[in-house]
């Protein structure tokens, strides 16, 4: 079912993943003894910024867990892990700038955020689907190939999302830089470190994206080299 070079591929993907993880980890631990100025923590970075960009209908929230920080476009919350939330550091204050970007993008209705957005319920129900429908597909390739083209194109929405998604996080970095510079929130002993977080912090979708780009070739070349 699977080759020798597919799980190579795999477990490459797999690896690097893992590593850009474990560096995202210690990179968010290390510029968090790093004091932004003002003392202000994540939460007040959130709420000047989203102030400065005319927003006031978006409600900023404590949440459990670790990088966990995330933007909701469905209730208007900019959900902060508790490290963040209440950090005062570099690492906190370039995540709550870095959601807040998607905050904005929301309100000024940023291109890819709406595609990605529209994107949402056909992923959803992807992934619930399709690895039932390509394991038996792959199964049945010879005898009903139609079923793993339906994986095909389950899996290939589920890497266009992932696709979409990357000038989406790279814009809300390129937003989250640009005013913590012009905020005075970060200075020039400190803004080189929130670059290279935010830097790391989209590695992972990089990765992501490639990864499910990788995988997805792999299941069209079964299906092309079926025997009919």
């Amino acid at each position: 079912m699977f080759s020798i070079p597919s799980l190579i591929i795999f477990a490459v993907v797999a690896i690097v993943s893992w590593i850009i993880s474990q560096v995202l980890k210690s990179k968010f631990k290390k510029y968090s003894k790093i004091p932004v100025n003002y003392g202000v923590t994540g939460r007040d970075v959130a709420e000047k910024m989203l102030h400065d960009s005319g927003i006031y209908d978006v409600k900023i929230v404590s949440v459990e867990g670790e990088l966990t920080d995330h933007y909701n476009p469905t209730n208007k919350t900019v959900n902060l892990s508790r490290e963040v939330y209440y950090g005062n550091h570099v690492s906190a204050a370039a995540v709550a700038a870095h959601e807040c970007g998607h905050a904005i993008q929301h309100a000024e209705a940023y291109a890819f955020l709406k595609m990605r957005s529209a994107l949402v319920p056909a992923v959803n129900f992807a992934s619930n689907w399709v690895q039932w429908v390509l394991l038996a597909g792959i199964l049945l390739v010879n005898t009903f190939p139609s079923l793993l083209l339906i994986g095909i194109i389950l899996f290939g929405v589920m890497t266009l999302f992932s696709f979409v998604t990357l000038p989406v996080e790279i814009n809300a970095s390129s937003r989250a830089l640009a005013w913590l510079n012009n905020a005075g929130i970060t200075s020039y002993n400190s803004h080189p470190q929130a670059q290279d977080a935010l830097r790391w912090a989209a590695y992972t979708y990089v990765v992501a994206a490639l990864g499910s780009l990788a995988t997805l070739v792999y299941y069209i070349m079964i299906y092309l080299g079926r025997r009919d």
